[in-house]
């Protein structure tokens, strides 16, 4: 018993000295210098060396409304393809948009509508999902540049679809 009373005293002495502790605020730090300018090296191209890419099959499903992810996806692929075809190799690509990422294609800025004519002058193919038109109220025809030929019954399963068929799933960011 006289442990335990022990061990319970030094420990109301041990909270209470704590309590005394002085305790340093933001406003008692040292005002610190600011950080000085960011220096950014100059890029130097590499001499690489690779293999030929070969035939590469991608499905690059896009599910996001944010401009910044779509913009980044489709700069993926447009430096992918360039890529492939510098290292002797030949990429096909598939864009699945469902869900959110359907909004890709309702009304576009006049630079996305470049890029998605530039990436269709590639061989790219946009895939649009019928479930999502459907349960969004979407006309396919109010989307830029869709055809009937470019809906699938389901981009979720497509992707799974363009998968099992030697398809690599890329999702760089979603």
């Amino acid at each position: 018993m006289q442990t335990q009373k022990k061990l319970a005293l030094a420990f109301i002495a041990s909270s209470l000295a704590a309590l005394l502790v002085p305790v340093a605020s933001a406003a008692d730090a040292p005002v610190a210098a600011a950080p000085a300018a960011e220096t950014r090296s100059e890029y130097v191209k590499p001499n690489l060396k690779h293999d030929s890419f070969g035939k590469l099959n991608i499905v690059v499903p896009l599910t996001s409304d944010d401009k910044g992810i779509q913009g980044m996806k489709l700069r993926n692929i447009t430096n992918g393809l360039k890529a492939a075809d510098a290292w002797k190799g030949k990429m096909n690509v598939a864009v699945v948009l469902y869900a959110k990422g359907v909004t890709l294609l309702k009304n576009p800025d006049e630079q996305i509508q470049k890029k998605i004519d530039e990436l269709k002058g590639m061989g790219v193919q946009f895939k649009v999902c019928d479930n999502t038109l459907r349960e969004q109220g979407i006309d396919f025809h109010n989307l830029y540049h869709v055809t009937e030929a470019d809906i699938v019954p389901s981009g979720f399963a497509e992707v799974a679809y363009l998968q099992a068929r030697k398809h690599y799933v890329v999702d760089p960011v979603n």
